[in-house]
């Protein structure tokens, strides 16, 4: 599929998630309870429910926030931030000497997540409409840069990873959570629009996306959590591998 393209369906199918209030994404799980999706990837039940239940939507794949180390009146950025949940979560940890900008393309999920932010008080958040591949955001600005199954949606990946560095101040770290496969997933697949949406079809290989954090700057890149899963093609005919990583890395 064609970059432009790709783009134009992952946000028409975000849209729709946010007007439909129907969650469905990464991990394929549907439902009306967003909690028990939320807590098997990672969250705990008492933090999500120190947050606005209007911004937990169930699209993640992992918990960056976990292992992001925070600490007060650091300025965290979140790629992808979607309806809020991890900023949200990463504001309560620095507390109001710090502030969490989160980025997202899609203008209806930061209109939920501003409209949450008000509707709860929350003064030490901002939500800003741009691509994760040109970031509004200035340089070495941000001490911290967490994503949680986001930038397998971007088409250019080296983008990504070269913007964060930009922006993130020296010294400063990012924990992403995000999907990639172990082999070459087929082309079916690859040029699925559904899978892309769905957070597949996008992945690389492990070592790839590790490199493309490498080839952008980043040093003592680690690997501190890693879940095998699997996808079945729309015949049902084979499966493919796929992990749900977390990442952290340093500039």
């Amino acid at each position: 599929m064609e970059d432009k393209k790709i783009k134009e369906v992952v946000k028409e199918r975000y849209a729709q998630i946010v007007k439909q209030d129907h969650q469905c994404c990464c991990s394929a799980v549907c439902g009306s309870s967003l909690l028990p999706h939320a807590e098997a990837t990672g969250y705990r039940r008492e933090e999500l429910e120190s947050i606005p239940e209007e911004s937990i939507m169930g699209l993640g794949s992992g918990n960056p926030i976990a292992m992001a180390d925070l600490k007060a009146g650091e300025i965290v950025l979140d790629l992808g931030s979607g309806a809020g949940i991890d900023v949200f979560l990463a504001a309560n940890r620095v507390g109001p000497a710090g502030k969490v900008i989160g980025v997202d393309m899609t203008e209806e999920m930061v209109d939920k997540a501003k409209g949450a932010a008000k509707n709860h008080g929350y003064h030490n958040v901002e939500f800003r409409l741009g691509e994760i591949e040109w970031l509004p955001v200035e340089d070495e600005s941000a001490d911290v840069i967490i994503s949680n199954c986001v930038i397998n949606l971007a088409p250019d990946k080296s983008k990504v990873f070269q913007e964060a560095y930009r922006v993130l101040k020296s010294g400063g770290r990012i924990t992403v959570s995000d999907k990639v496969t172990e082999g070459k997933l087929p082309n079916e697949i690859r040029n699925d629009p559904d899978a892309w949406a769905a957070c597949v079809a996008g992945a690389l290989k492990y070592q790839e996306y590790l490199d493309k954090i490498k080839e952008a700057g980043f040093k003592n890149i680690q690997v501190v959590s890693s879940e095998a899963f699997y996808v079945e093609n729309k015949q049902g005919q084979s499966k493919e591998k796929l992990l749900n990583i977390t990442v952290k890395a340093y500039k």
